[in-house]
């Protein structure tokens, strides 16, 4: 069917009338609204969402509490004040894999091809995914904290200090949830991105400081973790949480999300763009 002249003009007198397209900001309010609806509205989800976290967290504390004994862990007064600053971590790691997987999930379900139908940025897609998955990465962190507290003994340096390494967390989370999300508009199946998220995610997690000290590692395994940038988010979260001596460990961490953030924004944009 062909607009007519007059149907043009028409709509360009609606326009004029007072119809316009809504802000940036509003559509990503509502997606990012539309998302924790969906994360929150099944108890069932929520529920072994916020278990899985603790119960990693209660397997690593035992099966690896040996290492409580090596020199660079008793000056931590227990392998679990160790181990809980790296475990938010894992979690954040986890939860930026999942927007990539989510976002992947509405293109499939057809929800995306439905929004390149309306006047809506695109971006305002990506960026709502993400907020959304921060706000659910703030309850999984702020509940393993508290478990940990209560049923592991683990003991924070003070309210700022454990405050402080949650928001860095989040902040880390929001960045590395970047590169799972250019990771899922690159590729085209879900098996796919689990694969290739895996690969990214694992490596860079035990080829850290996350469970045991750098010191303690063979020689090839030390230098991959002295490169590898979670160990510095590692580092930091923990020197935080724990009221120790940070030094330059919350830049570089800091870095590393504004980094990630950048680069995955950028790669993501671009392949979201492309007609799918």
């Amino acid at each position: 069917m062909r607009l007519s002249a007059v149907d043009i003009a028409a709509g360009r007198r609606q326009r004029q009338d007072g119809w316009s397209p809504s802000s940036l900001w509003t559509q990503i309010s509502v997606l990012t609204g539309r998302s924790l609806g969906s994360a929150f509205s099944d108890y069932r989800l929520v529920f072994f969402g916020l278990l899985q976290p603790i119960v990693m967290l209660l397997l690593f504390s035992q099966v690896f509490s040996g290492i409580g004994q090596l020199p660079g862990v008793t000056q931590y007064s227990g392998y679990i004040n160790f181990l809980m600053p790296a475990t938010l971590v894992n979690i954040a790691m986890t939860t930026a894999m999942s927007s990539g997987v989510g976002l992947l999930t509405e293109i499939y379900t057809g929800f995306i091809g439905r929004l390149r139908a309306m006047p809506i940025t695109l971006g305002a897609v990506l960026v709502a995914r993400t907020l959304s998955d921060s706000v659910r990465l703030v309850v999984q962190l702020v509940v393993s904290v508290l478990a940990a507290v209560v049923f592991l003994e683990f003991r924070p340096g003070g309210v700022l200090g454990i405050t402080s390494a949650l928001l860095l967390t989040v902040a880390v989370g929001w960045g590395l949830s970047w590169i799972f999300i250019a990771i899922a508009t690159w590729q085209s199946k879900p098996e796919t991105m689990q694969a290739v998220s895996f690969i990214v995610m694992f490596p860079l997690m035990f080829g850290s400081s996350a469970y045991m000290p750098v010191e303690a590692m063979p020689g090839w395994i030390r230098v991959l973790s002295t490169i590898n940038p979670i160990t510095y988010a590692i580092d930091a979260t923990r020197a935080l949480s724990l009221g120790m001596p940070v030094g330059s460990a919350v830049w570089a961490a800091l870095g590393l999300a504004v980094g990630t953030a950048a680069l995955g924004g950028w790669l993501a944009s671009r392949n979201f763009r492309r007609a799918r």
